[in-house]
Parts: C-alpha cells; sequence; structure tokens
C-alpha cells in the first residue's frame, strides 16, 4: 500500500521500519517538531524524523492539524501534503497530535492506530507504564480503526503479550514496540477480511499522561505499590527520595527495588537495614529492598557500590526533615 505514517518516538519508529521491510510504501511522514534536549538543550529530530531522513522520505512537522486551531497555516500545509501524497491509508503510532475528522477521512482506508494495551483498557497517553502501575499480568498491542474519540475506535487486530514481574516500561516498551510492527503488518495483510469489533463498553480506563510530580515516592503506601511504581516509572521520570547529607538535602533516584514482608513495625521511610544485599525501607505494609540506587549527577549503582560511597544507618529517615 501507499502509506502516511505518523509517529514521533522509537515505538513509532519500530512499526515504520516493520512497514518498510514489509514492501510498503510510505510516501509521507508525520512527526513532532524537533524539541530541545540534552545537556546543552540542543534541538533533535524524533526518531522517527531521523529514520524517515535516513531513508530519503518526506517529511512534514506540523504543530497542529486543527484548520480552525492555533496554527491554522501548519494545517492548512499539512493538508496540501496529505492531498499530494495520495495514500491508501494512514498508520498513526504515538504521533502525539490530535487527529481531526478531515485528516481521519482522507485516505480512503481511513486512518488505523498501532496502541499499546488492551482496549478498552488502558486507553490514552501512557499505557505501558500505567499498566505495570496497576499490577497487570497481561498487554498487547490493538490495531484500532480510528474516529475522534481518545483511542475508541473498532478494533481490527489484538495480539497480547504478558507482563513479567521484573519488567520496567523501558524492557517492555521494546517487546511491545516489536510486536507492534509485526501486528500493523498483519492487520494490513489482511485488511479486507478482518471484522471491526466495537469496543466494549466494560472495562474502560485511561492512562493518564506520567507528570514529573509522580515521582516523588511515598513511604505510607505498601511496598508492593512502590515496586511497582519504580518499574513503571524506569526510565522516566524515576521515583525519587530525599536524604540528607551535611552538604544539605540531596534526592536519590530509585531504580529497582524488591518488597518484602516487614518483620517488625517501623515508621515509614525509616531504614532497617543498610549491606550489599539491599537498603531495606519500612513501608505502610512491609518493606522495600531498594536494589539500585543513583545520586545526582551519578550512575544507576548497585546497594553494595552506592553504600561504599553513601552509607547509611539503620534508624535513618529517607524523609524530608
Amino acid at each position: 500500500m501507499r502509506l502516511i505514517f505518523a509517529g514521533t518516538p522509537e515505538f513509532a519508529r519500530e512499526a515504520m521500519l516493520a512497514l518498510h521491510a514489509a514492501g510498503h510504501e510510505i510516501v509521507l511522514v508525520l512527526t513532532q517538531p524537533d524539541r530541545p534536549a540534552g545537556r546543552g538543550m540542543k534541538l533533535q529530530a524524533s526518531p522517527v524524523k531521523q529514520w524517515a531522513l535516513d531513508h530519503s522520505l518526506p517529511v512534514a512537522q506540523p504543530r497542529s492539524l486543527r484548520l480552525d486551531g492555533k496554527y491554522p497555516e501548519d494545517a492548512a500545509a499539512a493538508r496540501d501534503a496529505l492531498l499530494a501524497a495520495h495514500a491508501d491509508a494512514m498508520i498513526v503510532a504515538a504521533y502525539g497530535l490530535i487527529l481531526p475528522r478531515w485528516t481521519l477521512d482522507l485516505p480512503p482506508r481511513g486512518c488505523l492506530n498501532i496502541h499499546a494495551s488492551l482496549l478498552p483498557r488502558w486507553r490514552g497517553a501512557a499505557p505501558i507504564h500505567r499498566a505495570i502501575e496497576a499490577g497487570d499480568t497481561q498487554t498487547g498491542i490493538t490495531i484500532m480503526q480510528m474516529d475522534t474519540g481518545l483511542d475508541t475506535g473498532d478494533m481490527l487486530l489484538v495480539r497480547t503479550e504478558a507482563i513479567l514481574p521484573t519488567d520496567t516500561t523501558a524492557v517492555l516498551h521494546d517487546r511491545l514496540a516489536a510486536l507492534g510492527g509485526e501486528a500493523i503488518v498483519q492487520a494490513l495483510a489482511s485488511l479486507d477480511a478482518l471484522p471491526h469489533q466495537p469496543q466494549p463498553s466494560e472495562g474502560v480506563n485511561y492512562a493518564h499522561k506520567i507528570e514529573k510530580a509522580e515521582a516523588a515516592l511515598d513511604w505510607a503506601l505498601s511496598a508492593e505499590v512502590l515496586a511497582r511504581r519504580i518499574r513503571a516509572f524506569d526510565p522516566f521520570p524515576g521515583m525519587t527520595v530525599p536524604l540528607s547529607t551535611e552538604a544539605g538535602t540531596e534526592t536519590l533516584k530509585l531504580w529497582h527495588a524488591v518488597a518484602e514482608p516487614s518483620p517488625s513495625p517501623a515508621q515509614p521511610g525509616t531504614v532497617l537495614q543498610a549491606d550489599a544485599q539491599g537498603v531495606r525501607v519500612a513501608c505502610g505494609q512491609g518493606q522495600l529492598c531498594l536494589k539500585q540506587l543513583q545520586r545526582p549527577g551519578g550512575k544507576r549503582l548497585s546497594a553494595a557500590d552506592f553504600l561504599r560511597g553513601c552509607p547509611l544507618q539503620p534508624g535513618q529517615r529517607l524523609v524530608v526533615a
């Protein structure tokens, strides 16, 4: 098919690579405008744009697709590019812009979305993070015929993927990105035969965008909940706790932890034990054994390596003084 591809991050790049390898002709790529990133905050192209330019594909980066919105000139230019592409369908994966009705109606075969959850569970922006945070044991990819709602369109194809007890968002993301590429290629190969299945009204929930404010760890929660959040927020934003030192208070990031039963009650946030096996901290229920920690400006370290440079003592509290 002749395809327009709309996507921005690495998850989308994997799908575009799979479509290209399957022999589809990508005639236009839509991706978010370049953003400042890195220590120098220089403008950087998205993974989708980088791959498209490497393969000499035309790229458009509108700030909006709403003809009556804040950037009507961007939307008008994008409409002209989409019309000139004469594509059969548009494939959308983690694009980041709302597609208005005129966009959805433009390709003869409509717009197909690659969504990283088993819809209608975890509609929205952060389905991988929220599935891990909630303790789900299964997720997957849904290929959906897009409509004007937020991930509400008919389901065309569903592929499932187990969530392992050790999965972080980074690890699960990579598996789902590969599965998403396989699923969209499979869907396009048999598009006419795929049933359009409306999403059930039961089980709907939303994967709200991850906010930096969620990074602060609340020791009053159970160790199980906190261990899941640490996995869910790896690599972004990372769970944080304050550490009081002689130089002041610094913020530690926690990257790996295991929930354990607590042998004795203690005030949440209290260090119970600190050795090469981990830093055990009391929680609202159970204790959290911190296995991998990071100081500001430093690297992720095992508990053993971390304690060599930053000894912690039983009774010390990892809370704001």
